[in-house]
């Protein structure tokens, strides 16, 4: 079988279940990750937007130090090196913790750079109506700013799909592990590889599709006659338009 294609051997892999069970941990882990990185995210993009030394500092070291290092010598660090100081961490959690982190850096830069491309006059005109700065982030702010960070982030979502298999280096059993390990067992080192590539490439296009679906409705929002679909306009929604 190792010497040649496999047609059978690439037909029987296709579905198999270890297989399978592995693009489930590729989509829980990417989950998981994606969630954590966009909280820690928004965390260091308002301490990085604060006026604040104390906190605007920190904020930029972090993202300076795990924007700059390649996420492969994060993770042994943690899986490895965090040991050695007393933090002993599973497979599980080293590989989360490792993504959380790393993710976090660039969603933190994709949230701020949406935040403030919002003209400065809309929120001055907010405060000028009597608006907080929670309610003028919340109300003002973020809803444009949405628009410019979701095509972002979706593509983050994407690479991530794809990044988590560097995980495999500190064998967390996700789909490009469990290829390896069937490819040690079987010798089908492209049969097993191109099986591996179409579950990449049918998880990536599934959440295309759903990105689209994201990016139109948060579009629809802004468009003629949204306020009728909604709930109404935000009070003082309409003065600030007209400024």
């Amino acid at each position: 079988m190792g010497q040649g294609w496999s047609w059978s051997g690439f037909a029987d892999y296709l579905f198999n279940p270890y297989i399978l069970q592995g693009a489930v941990t590729t989509l829980w882990l990417t989950l998981a990750a994606i969630a954590g990185g966009l909280l820690l995210g928004c965390a260091l993009a308002l301490a990085r937007l604060s006026r604040h030394r104390w906190l605007s500092a920190p904020a930029h070291f972090y993202i300076w130090v795990f924007r700059g290092t390649p996420l492969l010598v994060q993770l042994i660090i943690i899986y490895t090196g965090l040991p050695q100081m007393g933090l002993k961490l599973s497979v599980i959690e080293s590989a989360l913790l490792g993504l959380i982190l790393n993710e976090a850096a660039y969603l933190a830069e994709i949230v701020r750079g949406g935040i403030q491309s919002i003209p400065a006059g809309q929120t001055n005109a907010a405060r000028a109506m009597g608006f907080t700065g929670a309610q003028t982030m919340r109300y003002v702010v973020l809803p444009q700013a949405m628009r410019l960070i979701i095509p972002t982030l979706g593509n983050s979502i994407n690479g991530l799909l794809k990044t988590t298999s560097v995980t495999s280096v500190i064998s967390m059993e996700e789909l490009l592990r469990r290829t390896q390990v069937l490819i040690q067992e079987k010798f089908m080192v492209l049969e097993l590889f191109l099986v591996a590539a179409i579950y990449y490439l049918l998880m990536t296009t599934a959440w295309d599709l759903i990105q689209r679906r994201i990016e139109r409705h948060f579009g629809r929002a802004y468009g003629h006659g949204a306020e009728s679909k909604s709930h109404g306009p935000v009070p003082g929604e309409a003065a600030l338009e007209q400024r």
